[in-house]
């Protein structure tokens, strides 16, 4: 019974087989698919820094679906309703058509707040871990020769990712969201000459204006900018399979090699699996964690004021450096130009985003270092490049953390210009301090190996002399490192016998690991 069984399913599994062949035989004699066989063995590094990419890629695909769910049930108009839906305490208040669509997705529609709240906490995850991916980038050198492009295309994916994120966080047309606008309008109004200009091009008139801007946001936040980060994530993987990855100095890992496991079937199964558990997080906190909670806000009103409330993570260093700002001004050639806005608003992020472009050649300018490198650095023999980017981070962090100066007063029971004067002072002695400690550890740091394998336990013994001895103890979990070592996949795959090149068939029935596949 068993025999027939199993003869049954060969069977089966032939007939399939070769229904599968002549499919793509048939696409290949098309489209020459099977020239894209070759991408399922491109190898991938296994160290978990490279992962942070990928979290920011699948959190733009959570993005990308709950968007679609959202979109179909948001109305992006400031035109004012009278409410009428399941949340009592409004019920009869005039609201925008947009702030009574977004209730309505959250309290009417089946799971919409989750999904709604799951899109919110994907934009946040998916800023952070851009930020995060471009630190691992920065300080272990992989945006050097030939990866510029690659830098600079993930500076603009970072800038973009921001921009969008605030377009989003400002359709709901809440008394928060309403008021980072307001602030959004006088930024633009900042701006030398043309800004008068352009804030009554893009709001249809003095703020609130006619209403055109709920619009313009909205096609920009779910149609323009969107397709444009698509673009610009497509050229970036375009960039890392022809360039290939970068890797850090181990066992077997040269200049001219990439070290890892390959496509199909390793890294594929690793990166579902990430997929998955980002999704489930994602999930996880659109049905448990609260955020932007726009009911407890109430609808955007010009006249009122918020207090404790803070824009999205990725806007804090903005607000910060907006609210630290002493209050100048220019007045001249009949014309008033409000440098407490427009400096910290306008010329810093500009400023940023500029150094961020150039910074590739600018250290290759200093260093004098114009060499291909595909072996990435450890931080600590970096000392003056460590310190610097430790030294931004704290910068930055620092600004982030003066966006919350009225609570802070109020927490403290201090005044706020004391608050306000600390973080002035604080925003140039924190990265300072920091920048000099980071380099003084990788000073230290330097002048010690990186151990390939983790350090044994060790027993120390008193002798009757009263000397002590020190042996190594036994061997326990974790004490060896199951590397497997480094082998090459073949230079040509094929199904025959005879394999051109360097590696024969020989080579590739006796190593393990190396794959012999059809092309």
């Amino acid at each position: 019974m068993s025999n027939t069984t199993s003869a049954s399913r060969s069977r089966s599994t032939s007939k399939f087989d070769k229904a599968t062949d002549k499919a793509i035989g048939w696409l290949d004699d098309r489209l020459g698919v099977g020239k894209g066989r070759s991408l399922l063995d491109k190898i991938f590094p296994d160290h978990w820094s490279f992962l942070l990419g990928e979290i920011a890629l699948y959190s733009f695909i959570v993005l990308v679906l709950t968007g679609i769910f959202l979109s179909l049930y948001f109305v992006p108009s400031t035109h004012e309703i009278v409410y009428h839906g399941p949340y009592a305490p409004l019920r009869g208040k005039l609201v925008s058509e947009a702030y009574a669509s977004t209730l309505r997705i959250s309290f009417s529609v089946r799971g919409g707040l989750v999904i709604r709240q799951m899109h919110h906490w994907a934009a946040d995850v998916f800023v952070g871990a851009i930020a995060i991916h471009m630190m691992r980038i920065f300080f272990t050198g992989a945006f050097r020769k030939p990866r510029e492009l690659n830098w600079m295309v993930g500076v603009t994916l970072l800038m973009l990712a921001i921009v969008n994120g605030f377009l989003g966080y400002s359709l709901p047309y809440d008394l928060v969201s309403g008021t980072g606008l307001r602030i959004a309008y006088s930024i633009i109004l900042s701006i030398p000459l043309v800004g008068s200009y352009l804030a009554f091009f893009l709001f249809g008139g003095v703020f609130p204006g006619n209403g055109s801007i709920e619009p313009r946001m909205f096609i920009l936040h779910v149609l323009v900018v969107p397709i444009i980060i698509a673009a610009l994530i497509g050229a970036h993987l375009f960039m890392l399979v022809r360039q290939k990855h970068t890797h850090f100095p181990g066992k077997g890992r040269t200049e001219d090699n990439v070290v890892g496991s390959p496509l199909y079937p390793t890294f594929m199964a690793k990166t579902l699996g990430l997929f998955f558990i980002v999704t489930g997080v994602l999930w996880l906190l659109g049905g448990l964690v609260q955020i932007n909670p726009i009911w407890q806000f109430g609808p955007y009103e010009p006249y009122k004021i918020t207090y404790a409330v803070q824009p999205d993570w990725y806007m804090g260093w903005l607000d910060g450096a907006l609210r630290i700002m002493p209050s100048w001004e220019f007045t001249g050639f009949g014309h008033t130009i409000p440098l407490e806005i427009f400096l910290p608003a306008i010329l810093f992020p500009g400023i940023t985003f500029t150094l961020f472009y150039a910074w590739p050649f600018i250290e290759a300018k200093i260093t004098k270092d114009y060499a291909v490198h595909n072996i990435l650095d450890f931080p600590r023999y970096r000392p003056k490049r460590t310190a610097l980017g430790a030294a931004g981070v704290a910068f930055y962090f620092t600004l982030f953390a003066a966006s919350s100066t009225d609570v802070l007063a109020n927490f403290f029971q201090v005044s706020l210009n004391t608050v306000l004067w600390s973080f002035r002072i604080l925003v140039i002695a924190v990265p300072v301090a920091v920048g000099l400690v980071t380099y003084q550890i990788c000073k230290e740091l330097a002048t010690v190996p990186i151990p390939d394998e983790p350090k044994r336990s060790v027993i120390i013994t008193r002798t009757d002399e009263g000397s002590y001895e020190m042996e190594e103890a036994d061997i326990r979990p974790g004490d060896e490192t199951d590397e497997l070592s480094p082998i090459p996949v073949p230079v040509r795959i094929n199904t025959d016998d005879s394999v051109d090149g360097d590696v024969g068939s020989d080579y590739l029935d006796e190593v393990p690991g190396v794959r012999r596949v059809s092309r």
